[in-house]
């Protein structure tokens, strides 16, 4: 156990450093709760793959979000609150951790981390604009994609087609007014060749998740309101706009324990011509070692035998490359997403390195830039 809360201590001082560095409530929360044993332990009912800090501090905000009075709330811009930080902080939080033991016990042994974070549409994007290209795609004939979302939660990435976008340079409309906007900033060359008409289309779309969400259900979406940091209001906003566009365009969401062996059964029935892409967006780090190289090695495998292209956004040290490029200066190693194209180019098998970007989408360093200007 001492082992345990000794990681635990280590990754809540880190998420106080560096990934929670935007909510001044979160990283008060896991300066408090990575000094306390007692308080971290709640993680220890978790599987292990699950016990990291946004567990925690989504179960808390679940149960603020659920209306539960507490002078707590005041901290919580997402139900009104304005009260900063300040020395009540640490006592209110372990009365409230008390008084919510069970529902908070009951939500770290059952949930996990969902944030279905729409803004990384903003990478998705020019990176399925950057496979058509290779599949020889162009604006008048675009190519029929198949999107295969793994680790869907409610599936809201996979309207990618349909949200607005926004980089600072251009703006570009949804299918709707009421459109999710996805607002990005480009680190050094903009790929503006792939940010112009879409030179492929979704014939079909699915995700697999071992706990997918309902748009409709607004008791299962409270939870991913719960997974956003409670100071961010344009996130909110996006979040509520994509669930309304998953409602309008429902989409099949299987729960399944072998997400890969449902993507191989949804292949079979796919027409000809139609190419299956599967992607994963903060995903495999969930997985354990061993997990991790099954999983690889069976996309592998329908990369070069089914003509499956495989688009990962995560870590780099997860990447399936032998060697994955260098975290951005200034970024850190456990929160720049790197995104990769694996797919058949003829006979061969490549992988090919896109993009860094922000956890999130905020900011996106292109890597494909010789690509980008022949496209």
């Amino acid at each position: 156990m001492e082992d345990a809360l000794g990681r635990l201590a280590h990754h809540f001082a880190r998420f106080a450093e560096t990934d929670g560095r935007d909510d001044p409530l979160y990283a008060a929360f896991a300066t408090i709760i990575g000094a306390d044993p007692a308080l971290m332990a709640l993680l220890l009912d978790a599987p292990a793959t699950q016990r990291k800090p946004v567990l925690l501090l989504a179960a808390l905000h679940d149960r603020i979000l659920a209306g539960e009075p507490h002078p707590l709330a005041a901290y919580y811009a997402s139900v009104g609150g304005t009260r900063a930080p300040d020395g009540d902080l640490a006592a209110l939080l372990r009365d409230f951790i008390r008084r919510e033991d069970a529902a908070l016990r009951a939500l770290i042994r059952t949930r996990t981390t969902q944030t279905n974070e729409t803004g990384r549409c903003a990478v998705l994007r020019p990176v399925l604009q950057a496979l058509a290209t290779r599949l020889g795609g162009t604006e008048d004939q675009p190519v029929e994609l198949a999107l295969f979302e793994f680790g869907c939660s409610a599936g809201l990435l996979l309207g990618v087609d349909r949200h607005a976008y926004d980089d600072g340079v251009e703006t570009t409309p949804g299918e709707r007014p009421d459109a999710p906007l996805i607002a990005t900033t480009w680190r050094g060359e903009r790929p503006a060749a792939l940010l112009g008409a879409p030179r492929w289309r979704a014939s079909r779309r699915m995700g697999v998740d071992l706990q997918p969400i309902d748009p409709a259900d607004e008791a299962a979406a409270r939870w991913l309101r719960a997974c956003l940091w409670p100071g961010d209001a344009a996130r909110r906003e996006r979040l509520d706009r994509a669930l309304a566009d998953a409602r309008r365009h429902p989409v099949p969401l299987l729960r399944t324990e072998d997400g890969l062996a449902a993507l191989e059964r949804w292949m079979d029935e796919l027409p000809a011509g139609v190419t299956p892409v599967i992607f994963n967006v903060w995903v495999l780090a969930y997985f354990d070692a061993a997990s991790f190289k099954t999983h690889v090695e069976r996309i592998g495998r329908m990369v070069r035998e089914r003509g499956l292209a495989w688009i990962s956004g995560e870590v780099g040290k997860l990447a399936p490359m032998a060697s994955p490029p260098g975290c951005p200066v200034g970024e850190s190693p456990g929160s720049g997403t790197l995104w990769t194209l694996q797919w058949r180019d003829g006979g061969k098998v490549r992988t090919d390195p896109l993009a860094w970007s922000h956890p999130h989408g905020r900011w996106i360093e292109w890597l494909d830039a010789g690509r980008a200007r022949s496209a």
